[in-house]
């Protein structure tokens, strides 16, 4: 499949007149062909206006309809083989192995969301019976939830397939029954046009309304801001940045119909260290944090920013051999210049923090845009005093915490901003402290682990990717696993409403065969 370096809106190939755009290699710093033609409010307008046209006819469709398009998605991104792999290499710097891992995940979570909507439950069907001799009467009434509208979906940096153009954000909206309008990250401009057309030509051979996907292209923010702005659009999904993050917030808030951006920001992902682990294991805890501090060059929003432990000679320890593991540690490339001059400027403010020093490096960059992993320490006292230690560094960087007992440990969990992850490394003897932890992290974290690291977050039923802000802008939703539906989703209540016009799912012969709460009881038929 030819990358041309056109929009995808509806059926059509759309050449951008307003800005030319190309990807860049930032392991060499070479520009990749083809030129991208950029557009801008006129595009954005014709993807909305076609997402609005397909909306009703698109919800309507069975879920098994639905379920076979995202099936049909997952087929036909595995069926572009080593061209997309090669392409998403040469545009993030990102190694072939872990892009073929992240293509296994975003097929994987195109088919889970078939399979929910095979189950049913996400409709939420509950049939209320009539009781028409009670006083005052009930109707009758029944529920279900229905697709919100068009979305918005914005491509992110650092997941060039999973969290881009066919990623979680894209599956759980078409699922959902949601167009969806995506616009492109400019990193990976090549790589969202091979996806892009998979999409499109599965719309096409589903027999779905063309306005049921989009690709559009475009720099700086006029086009994301049209985007977001547009009447017809009703949510947005977006993983970055907090100030990209909330400056999204901030147009969907101000539009005279308000709509809900779910938007994965900043997190520092803390990891507590307990007493009795790490005088039991605290050298294998070491090394395994710092592999997962240096995973992908840090380039993960769950990476492990920040570790805390209490004073003494076990920590004394474990800082010596998580300093030794780190030293042997290669600078890696980062996703794009810009990522690279952040890390570097973020590390270097972290390091000018009145009692905040650095106690490690890994080697020494070898090549243009690699990032050298870096391990910081300072107290709880500066920590709880300087708002600066709690500031995202995007990459192989982590602060180190020292704690002078349980109690000081527990008043820096309770200072933390909302988190994706908290982690706890704990043994049996640690379970009582670990508990009122637990207590606290739970208000703080969308997901709590214990004995693990935070990287990699598994696309499954019960996974929850997010957290009080500014790890999220809402706290109630998740952005990877079967929940993640929900976002996309609304009730409407039928009352009293004649039998040959409710939908599927609230007919009293079940036609779709769903498990349903009819007067307070789940039942199937």
């Amino acid at each position: 499949m030819n990358i041309t370096g056109d929009m995808l809106i509806g059926a059509s190939a759309v050449r951008g007149q307003q800005t030319r755009l190309h990807a860049i290699n930032p392991a060499t710093g070479e520009t990749l062909a083809p030129v991208f033609g950029g557009g801008g409010e006129a595009e954005a307008e014709r993807a909305c206006a076609l997402a609005e046209a397909a909306f009703d006819t698109f919800r309507n469709t069975p879920p098994e309809t639905r379920a076979r398009l995202l099936e049909a998605i997952a087929d036909g991104i595995e069926a572009l083989g080593d061209a997309l792999i090669e392409r998403a290499h040469a545009e993030s710097g990102l190694p072939l192995a872990r892009l073929q891992g992240e293509r296994g995940r975003t097929a994987g979570q195109l088919r889970l969301f078939a399979r929910v909507l095979r189950d049913g439950r996400w409709q939420s069907a509950t049939l209320d019976s009539a009781l028409p001799r009670r006083t005052p009467p009930r109707p009758d009434l029944r529920l279900q939830k229905i697709a919100v509208g068009p979305v918005a979906v914005f491509g992110a940096s650092n997941f060039p397939l999973a969290f881009s153009v066919a990623g979680g954000d894209t599956a759980s909206a078409l699922a959902a029954g949601c167009p969806v309008v995506v616009k492109a990250h400019s990193a990976h401009l090549g790589t969202s046009e091979l996806v892009g057309r998979v999409i499109q030509k599965a719309v096409a051979d589903g027999g779905l309304p063309e306005g049921v996907f989009s690709l559009l292209v475009g720099s700086g923010t006029s086009i994301g801001t049209a985007l977001v702005a547009h009447p017809a659009i009703q949510a947005v999904g977006f993983t970055g940045s907090r100030a990209g993050g909330l400056a999204l917030v901030q147009v969907a808030s101000s539009r005279p119909q308000p709509i809900p951006v779910y938007a994965e920001m900043s997190s520092i992902n803390p990891v507590f260290l307990l007493p009795a682990a790490l005088r039991s294991r605290g050298g294998q805890i070491a090394r395994d944090l710092v592999d997962s501090l240096v995973l992908g060059a840090g380039q993960f929003c769950t990476n492990p920013g920040l570790v805390l432990a209490q004073q003494g000679d076990a920590l004394d320890a474990f800082r010596a051999a998580a300093v030794a593991a780190l030293q042997d540690k290669a600078a890696a490339t980062m996703l794009t210049p810009g990522i690279h001059r952040a890390y570097e400027q973020g590390a270097g403010q972290l390091a000018e923090v009145e009692g905040v020093q650095r106690i490690g490096l890994g080697c020494a960059a070898a090549g243009p845009n690699q990032a050298r992993p870096a391990l910081f320490e300072t107290t709880a006292a500066r920590f709880l005093a300087d708002h600066r230690t709690q500031a995202e560094v995007f990459g192989p960087s982590s602060l180190l915490v020292v704690c002078r007992d349980a109690d000081e440990m527990l008043a820096v969990a309770r200072h933390l901003e909302g988190q994706l992850t908290a982690t706890v490394q704990a043994d049996a003897a640690d379970h009582a402290q670990a508990g009122n932890l637990l207590t606290v992290l739970e208000r703080k974290a969308g997901r709590v682990l214990f004995n693990g690291y935070p990287t990699g977050v598994e696309v499954s039923f019960a996974m929850v990717h997010g957290g009080p802000f500014p790890a999220t802008s809402d706290t109630r939703a998740t952005s990877v696993g079967a929940s993640a539906i929900e976002r996309f989703l609304r009730p409407v209540c039928y009352q009293n409403v004649p039998a040959e016009l409710l939908p599927p799912a609230l007919q009293d012969a079940n036609p779709l065969n769903l498990w349903r709460l009819k007067d307070g009881e789940p039942v199937k038929g």
